[in-house]
């Protein structure tokens, strides 16, 4: 039985990763071809380099997501806090139901009513251009809002609601025991939080391509366009930094959480030392 668990799961592990392992490994492939391994190179690599417009929408993509990010981090914490005090159960049910739409609803839906809304609003004064980088913004901020509020929550629950009212005892204020206590105790939420919006944003597609004006292309909308020529693989060379810049973010949130709960046990031991 064990065996056969191990077999199901190392074939599933495969099935999962072994697109990226040839993506990977084809990255590094001398020749086009994108079923024979002609030998060893950093060819692609180098022509990336080259390439001045996917290098623009690569910049483009990486402001949109840490300004997405950045506005959805802050938004998203301030409004799990205010969720986290309400008292009225069917008011917070409520809120967090209406939160979770964005993530729920599917991206064409979301991408097409956030598009006509804009242009309903660029007509009404009069703009010609109802799309740009502002609309996307907005889009990128919308989606990735209730991420942040996912993540923030569980840690305003797990912290001890007394410590706040502890520093207010000792001469803080409010808002000092806030950035203080509170803060700091929901801070491994609040970086998870923002790896997921930053990763959410620079892979979205869907909503970018109906929300983005002609003056503004992400890197998704990129190679989307691209793939109605053709695909060289030197986007091989591109998926394969994204995907290991990606893999470390992903390593340093885990591991923000790991010390975060063994910060969290330590402190709940000298307590109860403490106490004794």
């Amino acid at each position: 039985m064990k065996a056969a668990q191990k077999v199901f799961t190392a074939l599933i592990l495969i099935f999962l990763f072994a697109p990226i392992a040839i993506l990977v490994v084809f990255s590094f492939n001398d020749a086009k071809s994108l079923s024979v391994f002609s030998g060893f190179s950093f060819r692609w690599y180098k022509e990336l380099m080259i390439d001045s417009s996917t290098l623009e929408s690569v910049r483009n993509t990486l402001i949109l997501a840490l300004a997405a990010t950045g506005i959805s981090t802050v938004m998203g914490t301030a409004a799990a806090v205010g969720i986290n005090r309400l008292r009225n159960k069917w008011i917070k049910n409520t809120i967090n139901m209406v939160t979770d739409i964005p993530m729920t609803n599917p991206d064409i839906i979301t991408g097409i009513s956030l598009m006509l809304m804009f242009v309903f609003f660029g007509r009404m004064f009069g703009r010609a251009d109802s799309l740009s980088f502002t609309t996307i913004l907005i889009s990128h901020v919308t989606f990735c809002l209730p991420y942040v509020i996912l993540q923030v929550l569980p840690k305003l629950r797990q912290m001890d609601s007394s410590l706040p009212e502890a520093a207010q005892d000792l001469g803080c204020t409010p808002t000092r025991a806030f950035f203080k206590v509170t803060i700091p105790e929901i801070m491994p939420g609040i970086i998870t939080g923002a790896i997921m919006a930053f990763t959410m944003s620079l892979d979205d597609f869907v909503i970018s391509y109906f929300t983005s004006g002609a003056g503004f292309q992400t890197l998704p909308v990129r190679i989307y366009n691209m793939t109605k020529k053709t695909v060289t693989p030197k986007m091989y060379a591109l998926a394969t930094i994204i995907f290991f810049v990606i893999l470390t973010l992903l390593l340093i949130s885990n591991l923000t959480d790991e010390d975060a709960s063994e910060n969290r046990r330590k402190r709940k031991e000298q307590r109860k030392a403490n106490k004794t």
